[in-house]
This record gives structure tokens, sequence and C-alpha cells, in this order.
């Protein structure tokens, strides 16, 4: 089962991995070829009804494989407005082979001729919302006609993670859908066909540049809507919290704070002019401090614990006292993580140890990378928060699902980066399911590093990534 913003993110990684979507395409393509035939014999009449983008896409490259059918192809819109390069090759093969096809601009001008079967290919999983015009009046002709209708990978109308429509939808007889089943085709009660397109499983297992796609920010939004980030870190360290701080800020966060002790506040505000730091008495963290910390978290969006903390006895017992009473999103790092599988906590944690740090709370580790991605998904179900295990590669698990990260290099092991992976990675938790932030931030952080080794081989230092955050999170989406 796979939502339709993570399909997105797998379509994009395949393409990464060097399987191009118009390969992915004529797969589809097929797949939905072969359904139909199933469905009615040779000669039977086909009306394919095909929308401006990839899921139409599909459909014009199944017209190429039903030359024993009688096939009309109705294109929604103008050609020159389909909108990816790929779909409008498959639309331009049709028009020069001389295929039956024609162009659908007003709605009243939309006729089935009394098909067989409908191919609905109008819109595919990732959009949503009610069906504008000529889609809604196609939706209802389709609907009115005595043809068994089959939707391409989903009934369009239907959003295809909840099975839910917001106006008219096409009624299907049949779906096929493509590398895994989504979650709203199950409540249609029509048979589901899941086609194998020959997207690899590493796509869906290792971080892409299709990670970054829900990255994307809405145009409207306001202060604060992409995460207010608490830091607790400091003492024996400084440049710890300051660096996951601004981490956070470079990764996206709209306001990033520091609570550490007195001695310690001044220095970390001279790091950045844009951190909020909040001082509190002692030159360590204590029990005493936890009051007033859970008030400070109580606002914020993501709490990153650890990063500086040093390992003191009371710093211990409050993280212990902090995690037992809090109950939000925390990122927990550093000395912080070996109290996490004692503590009974409501709060969502995301735990980002290195294979010391994590032999340390309990788990296992191995040389071999896929052995030790089970070991991971293992313990993380055992302890019932995400895990995001530093490495080579990188093994992040929430106990069901495993990603791994393959980004970043041997320069990376100099002091400071993983309190840079865990600020990045507070700030995406403010935006994103704790699976993906711990993903992303990796995957980003990694990047981050690759850019700075590039550039300063193994003399790379921690500061180096912060510069480069902001381009390791950037998607270069194409068509």
């Amino acid at each position: 089962m796979i939502t339709s913003r993570r399909m997105a993110a797998v379509d994009e990684n395949a393409e990464a991995l060097g399987v191009p979507r118009k390969q992915l395409m004529e797969s589809s393509g097929n797949a939905v070829a072969r359904v139909c035939r199933e469905l009615v014999d040779p000669g039977a009449s086909v009306a394919i009804v095909a929308g401006r983008g990839n899921n139409g896409g599909d459909a014009l490259v199944a017209a190429r494989f039903l030359n024993a059918y009688d096939v009309t192809v109705s294109l929604l819109g103008r050609p020159e407005t389909i909108s990816t390069d790929i779909a409008r090759e498959n639309w331009d093969a049709l028009v020069a082979s001389e295929a039956n096809v024609r162009t659908v601009t007003d709605s009243s001008e939309f006729e089935l001729d009394g098909p067989d079967v409908v191919l609905d290919a109008m819109l595919g999983t990732g959009v949503t919302g009610a069906l504008r015009e000529p889609e809604a009046t196609a939706a209802r002709t389709i609907n009115d006609s005595d043809a068994t209708v089959l939707a391409v990978d989903v009934p369009s109308g239907v959003d295809a993670d909840t099975g839910e429509s917001a106006g008219v939808a096409v009624d299907a007889d049949h779906v096929v859908t493509f590398h895994d089943d989504k979650p709203g085709l199950g409540s249609l009660g029509v048979p589901v066909t899941v086609a194998d397109i020959g997207i690899p499983s590493a796509a869906e297992l290792f971080t892409g540049p299709g990670d970054l796609l829900a990255l994307r920010r809405d145009p409207q939004s306001h202060k604060g809507d992409h995460g207010d980030v608490l830091v607790v870190g400091g003492g024996p360290y400084t440049g710890a919290p300051a660096l996951a701080a601004q981490a956070a800020l470079r990764a996206g966060a709209d306001l990033a704070r520091v609570a550490c002790p007195d001695h310690v506040a001044r220095e970390v505000q001279g790091y950045s002019e844009n951190l909020i730091v909040s001082g509190f008495d002692g030159d360590h963290l204590e029990p005493a401090h936890v009051p007033d910390l859970l008030e400070l978290a109580a606002d914020r969006d993501v709490v990153v614990f650890g990063p500086g903390l040093g390992d003191a006895e009371e710093s211990l017992d409050a993280v212990r006292e902090f995690l037992a009473a809090y109950d939000g999103t925390a990122v927990v790092d550093a000395d912080a993580l070996q109290v996490v599988p004692d503590v009974d906590t409501e709060a969502t944690l995301i735990c980002t140890p290195h294979q010391g740090e994590l032999l340390k709370m309990g788990g296992q580790t191995d040389a071999d990378w896929e052995t030790r991605r089970e070991l991971v998904r293992e313990f993380a179900a055992e302890l019932g928060h995400t895990l995001l295990v530093k490495g080579a590669y990188d093994v992040i698990s929430d106990g069901d699902e495993v990603r791994v990260n393959r980004t970043g290099n041997p320069g990376m092991t100099v002091g400071g980066t993983g309190d840079v992976l865990a600020g990045a990675t507070g700030a995406l938790a403010s935006v994103l399911p704790p699976l993906d932030a711990a993903a992303v931030a990796a995957y980003a952080n990694g990047r981050a590093g690759d850019a700075a080794a590039d550039e300063f081989d193994g003399g790379l230092v921690a500061t180096d990534l912060l510069d480069r955050l902001p381009a390791g999170l950037r998607s270069e989406h194409h068509d």
C-alpha cells in the first residue's frame, strides 16, 4: 500500500536510479492494455478519455497496444497544453500514426459512441478535489453509458488515499493501478489490478530526490508555519546547540530557540543573531529546570534535546523527567539518547544515534548494511520510536517502514555534523511525519556534506554544511 504523495517520490527516485519516466509510462500503458484485453474480446470498441497529464499519457500508450480493437481517443483540452513532454510525445505518436483521435475543448462537445469499454484516464493519483470542466461532464457521460469502465490508476474524481470524492466522480467497474495498491481503492468495491511496471524496490528503500517533493511551500504561508524549534543542550559544549539551531533555520524552520546554561548563553548567542537564546541557572541541566523547559516547549513545534548536553547524572535525570512529562515531538541526540529506552513517554521521538550510541541504548549493529537495516527496524519497533542510525549508510526506521540513505562521505566524521543533522531533523519534523523528516534530513545533510567535500575534501567542518543545507534540500524536479 502506498500513498499518492509517496508514489510521486518513488517515481522521481526511480528516474534518479536510471529508470526513465518514459519507460515507466510505456510499462503502465502496456499494463492498461493487458487488463483491457482481459475485459473484452478483440474487435470490441474502446473509448479512451485522456487528460493532459501523465495519467492520460499512460492511456495514450495503451492505445498503441490495442491494435486488435476499435479504439477512439478523446483528449480533454488542447494538445499544446499537455503538461509533460512524455505524454505529449505519445499524443504526437498517435497523431502521426493517423489513429482515431479527437480533442475536446468544450464540455458540450464530449460524447461517447456506445463503446464496449471506456478507459478513464482523465486524472491520476496526484489530483484531488472536485472535478472541473470538461472532466465533470465527461465523468457524468461515462457514468450514464452502458460501457464497462476501466479506470487508470484511480477513478477520476476519487481521492486515491481516502476513496472519497468531492463531487461527481467516475464510477469504475475495474481499476488498474501501478506499482502498489493505493489506500482509497479498497473502499470502491471493484476489482483492482496492481501492475508491476518495473520500478525497482531501491526507489522506495533508498532516499533520493523524490523525497524532497514533500517540502514544497504554500505561497500563502505565514511566519511560524514551517516550524518553531527549541534546542535544549549546551553546558560542557557551546558549539553543538548553536550548530543544531542554525541548522534548523537552514532547513526551513521559521524560528530557532536555544535553552542552555546561563554561563554559555552569551557564547551561543554570539554564533548567530538569528537565534533566540534562553539561559537557565547553573552550569548544566538539572531536574529543577524541567518545569520551565516544559513551559517553553509547549508552544514550540519540535524540541531537539541533547546537543552539547553532556552526561552528568543530573542532566540525564532531567532528560528523563522532561520526556516523561512531554507529549509533543522531540528529536533526541547525543548523551540524551541513553535514557530513551527506560522512559515511558507520550512524546513522538526521533532518535539520532551513531552506532556507538545505538549500542549504548541497547540496540545492535552490523558491518553489513542490509543486516543492520533489519536490526534497526526491530529495535525501532521495540522502542516504539523512530530511529535515524548514522553510518556510511544511514538507516531510518519507525519499526515498520525502513529507508536507507547513501549520501555523505568519510569527511563527515568531523565533530558537529551530527548536530547539524539533529537540527535539520527538528525543522523537518515540524512539517513532515517523523520517518519522512528523518529520511529527508539524512539525505539533505549528506548532500550538503558531499558539496562541502567537493570544495574542501577531507578538510570540511560542520559549519560548511550549514551554508549548503538549503541547496541540499532543493528539489530539481522536472517532467
